[in-house]
């Protein structure tokens, strides 16, 4: 039990460390941010690709004394404008090649959801991204990556 002079344990997941060189498989860690409409369906945010425009998630690399849920959630911040409650649970792993200035490197990436709870007008990326709202089934149908289809197909947010 926690008292005055001791922290109280902190639950869920702790901050990750990942090493390994620059050429090896990095990790990053993915916002599935989600919220329900008026009539209860499940829509996901999705946002543009900066270099080619294509549909994603916001993700990005590990950040210091941040669980991967608290880095995902980050990341929804920075890239879409979105701020809410992140769940220290994976949804699940998909994997991508990222192109970097002179190589490319292979990128393991795990998702964890957010749900929504304020949508900004003015966010950092703002005029690097677009981000929108869609169904689930619509959702997956605009993403490249088979794995990442997948867990935003079977996404349910109830038990989370």
């Amino acid at each position: 039990m926690a008292t005055d002079s001791t922290p109280a344990p902190r639950r869920g997941q702790l901050p990750l460390k990942l090493r390994g060189g620059k050429t090896d498989v990095r990790g990053q860690f993915a916002a599935l941010c989600w919220r329900r409409t008026a009539d209860g369906e499940v829509e996901v945010c999705l946002i543009t690709s900066r270099r080619t425009k294509r549909w994603i998630v916001p993700k990005g690399w590990p950040m210091h004394k941040q669980t991967p849920a608290e880095a995902a959630a980050t990341e929804a911040w920075e890239e879409a404008g979105l701020t809410g409650r992140p769940v220290d649970r994976c949804l699940g792993v998909y994997s991508y090649v990222k192109p970097l200035s002179k190589r490319t490197t292979p990128v393991v990436v795990m998702v964890y959801p957010l749900e929504v709870m304020e949508v900004s007008s003015d966010w950092p990326e703002r005029r690097e991204r677009r981000r929108k709202w869609f169904p689930l089934q619509a959702a997956a149908s605009k993403l490249a990556e088979p794995a990442l289809r997948r867990i935003v197909e079977h996404f349910d947010p109830t038990g989370l």
